[in-house]
């Protein structure tokens, strides 16, 4: 952002660190660092006094995926379903150039972009690049709020006595480590609460770092398209629109009571956000609610036996996530999808939580067979709610007494995954189990 105030302008070098303050120069023309002669200078009036920033990884699988496979690197890449009903999950760079974007229909996708390289998401491998990031982000506050695997909220009010640095320079010092240790790019917005913050680092993406202080905020704002708002989807922008509203500075101008009074909760919100504020701290407990995978079929399924193959590799899927992050599950949710897209959803309360594939698929499989009706269904999936910690999961029970012998075998099938790779051994399912009364 183009500083407005008259304090003086801080410029600091993103690749260095070095504070560029050269006696008796002009320092709002200087183009490159005097240290290291880097062009990726800061520059903003405000830099020392914001503390609130946004990290969000550039085209974060693809991204990994590029790291692994340095042949994709100059190659447009698109992560998401394979098969015919298959969406975009995320695309790099050079096939966005192109015009592709995340949740499009991959068939849609590859007429657009025929040159692409398409692979289905690895989410493990994804996790475990996630995890790096994390680790770092925690050692630079424990203010950490996540919004998804691969951005998050970081409060970095108090970190300057810590670090012996300003949150700006330990955020330029913390992408820095993210390209270097886990060897992907992300994006920093710096601004003084959470809604400015994850604006402004979709300002200069990739590899962007945007400041957004409050001298500006307003002005910037008033020119900026409604959907700019956070919370403000299609649906809403569309009733915005026929109210008359286009532009966040044509709500500026509104009473707070009147948006409140138009359009409830989300007008209370709407009309903070217009002025640059936002109350909303950032919460470092945030857990998340639930932990789930699904797919989308080629061809729609309605035979019992591929729904129950497909059903075990999902909560293989959701069982390793769990034991990954040390959580346990107390609720088995199904989720179908039918070929005329109605959704199904159907649970079942576990006796104790879980982390366990086998009784995932266990009580899965047993809510699927009482689904299986003939009908045909273009989308399985499987998840627990009620997340807790992983010491809580799978206690003995008298009433199974198998039921350690299983949780055995899954746990030497997982050390010897861990040796030898996830592909290396594999458990065959065909039939569902029958699960006692």
């Amino acid at each position: 952002m183009t500083p407005t105030s008259e304090k003086q302008t801080v410029i600091l070098c993103r690749d260095c660190l070095h504070r560029q303050k050269p006696p008796g120069s002009n320092l709002t023309e200087e183009r490159r660092c005097i240290r290291c002669g880097s062009p990726r200078l800061l520059r903003h009036p405000e830099l020392d006094d914001l503390m609130i920033a946004h990290l969000d990884c550039d085209a974060f699988y693809a991204s990994v995926e590029k790291r692994d496979e340095p042949t994709l690197r100059d190659k447009p890449l698109i992560i998401g379903g394979i098969g015919r009903r298959g969406v975009v999950s995320t695309a790099c760079y050079i096939a966005r150039i192109n015009g592709v974007h995340s949740a499009m229909p991959m068939y849609q996708a590859r007429k657009i972009c025929p040159d692409a390289v398409v692979m289905a998401p690895n989410m493990d491998k994804y996790s475990l690049a996630a995890r790096h990031i994390w680790d770092l982000m925690k050692k630079v506050t424990p203010l950490v709020e996540p919004l998804s695997l691969d951005e998050a909220f970081l409060d970095l009010n108090g970190t300057v006595r810590l670090h012996h640095r300003t949150p700006a320079e330990t955020m330029a010092d913390l992408i820095r480590q993210v390209e270097t240790e886990v060897g992907v790019t992300a994006s920093v917005g710096l601004s003084y609460n959470k809604f400015l913050a994850k604006v402004a680092s979709d300002l200069d993406k990739p590899r962007g770092y945007s400041v957004i202080g409050r001298a500006e905020a307003r002005t910037f704002l008033a020119a900026q398209p409604v959907s700019l708002l956070w919370g403000v989807g299609k649906a809403m922008q569309q009733r915005l629109k026929r109210d008359g509203y286009t532009e966040i500075g044509q709500l500026q101008s509104v009473a707070p009571d009147t948006l409140m009074r138009r359009y409830g909760a989300i007008g209370q919100r709407i009309a903070q956000f217009v002025q640059g504020e936002d109350s909303r701290q950032v919460h470092a407990d945030v857990k998340a609610k639930s932990v789930s995978a699904e797919t989308t079929f080629s061809d729609d399924i309605h035979d019992l036996r591929l729904l129950n193959s497909t059903l075990w590799r999902l909560c293989e899927k959701v069982s390793r996530r769990l034991k990954a992050k040390d959580q346990s599950g107390a609720t088995v949710v199904l989720k179908l999808r039918t070929i005329d897209f109605r959704i199904r959803t159907r649970t079942r309360r576990l006796p104790s939580p879980t982390q366990l594939a086998d009784v995932l698929y266990r009580h899965g499989s047993a809510l699927l067979s009482d689904e299986a009706d003939g009908t045909a269904f273009r989308l399985l999936g499987i998840g627990v709610s009620g997340i807790g910690a992983g010491i809580d999961a799978d206690p003995p029970d008298l009433a199974d007494p198998d039921a350690v012998t299983r949780a055995r075998v899954e746990h030497a099938v997982d050390q010897l995954r861990d040796k030898f790779g996830v592909g290396s051994i594999g458990k065959g399912r065909h039939m569902p189990p029958k699960l006692g009364t």
